[in-house]
């Protein structure tokens, strides 16, 4: 049947939703973090690999069977986005812009995820409910040529390559989730990433600096287990239940949360216009939930 999901699963997939949001928040502060150190392409495949082989021993671990092999190419596009083409374009963004900046810049992808969901999954927002996300999304828009006084750096393009990519990730993401589940979607994705990642993987590390300090290899393991594989497990669960169009619209909240933290793990400023224009985005967010979104059975 055709229609919104029930509200008992709207509401369990907006909170689980927001607890993927709020372990994604602190990638891009993180990533800055940790490139200072770390090559970008080893900060983009190290840590898919080490997630890669994190979500092998689980599946081990829980005897998973291996998923059938129609689910292979869906599960290669998810790895596109979101184990590849996101982790990459972001660790290079953050080279040579601040955390701040990649924030507001990453303040689309709720609406190219909604997007690619009406693409993916056949979901059919509503005009008003376009309205609603295109007002939010307007306003980081405006955020971000506030704080950048309209200039344009090649990194914002490689950022806008990171919404795509994590866009069309979230969103064939969660229609696998479907019926494979959101943990099994994360693991299988990382798992046959595997053999494409291990040769790079394995040329960084040859290359790395061992001395840098703990900081940085706790931050490596945060990207590696929380950004790119416990998250998930909330992430693609939420967006299964509560529809991808309306519980990716939680991820406007994901730009604030990341200046907050680049604030504390980079002692970046946060000040009144950024606090004005978080209670802004927030009512589209409560805005655009009342508006319909039509699934497919």
């Amino acid at each position: 049947m055709k229609g919104a999901p029930k509200p008992s699963d709207e509401t369990a997939g907006m909170l689980l939703g927001f607890l993927g949001v709020a372990a994604f928040s602190l990638t891009l502060p993180v990533t800055r973090m940790v490139v200072e150190h770390f090559s970008p392409l080893f900060v983009g495949v190290g840590r898919a690999f080490v997630a890669g082989l994190a979500a092998l021993v689980y599946v081990i671990c829980t005897r998973e069977s291996v998923p059938p092999r129609r689910y292979f190419v869906p599960l290669l596009v998810v790895s596109g986005g979101i184990v590849f083409g996101f982790p990459l374009l972001s660790a290079w963004a953050m080279v040579y812009v601040p955390a701040s900046h990649g924030a507001v810049m990453l303040g689309i992808l709720p609406l190219a995820t909604a997007i690619a969901g009406a693409v993916l999954a056949r979901e059919r927002p509503s005009l008003k409910f376009w309205a609603a996300g295109g007002v939010g999304t307007a306003a980081v828009l405006s955020f971000a040529l506030l704080r950048s006084d309209g200039r344009v750096h090649p990194a914002d393009l490689a950022l806008l390559g990171a919404v795509a990519a994590a866009a069309v990730g979230y969103a064939e993401g969660a229609r696998l989730s479907r019926t494979l589940g959101g943990w099994r979607v994360i693991c299988w994705a990382l798992i046959l990433s595997l053999p494409l990642l291990a040769l790079p993987t394995a040329w960084e590390i040859a290359r790395l600096d061992f001395s840098v300090p703990a900081s940085t290899w706790l931050g490596f393991l945060y990207l590696s287990l929380v950004s790119q594989f416990l998250g998930f497990f909330f992430w693609y669960r939420g967006l299964s239940l509560g529809g991808i169009a309306r519980v990716s619209q939680v991820q406007l909240l994901q730009i604030f949360l990341t200046l907050f933290a680049s604030a504390w793990l980079l002692n970046e400023s946060v000040d009144a216009t950024t606090i004005f224009f978080a209670v802004f985005v927030v009512g589209t967010v409560a805005v655009s939930r009342r508006m319909p979104v039509h699934r497919a059975a």
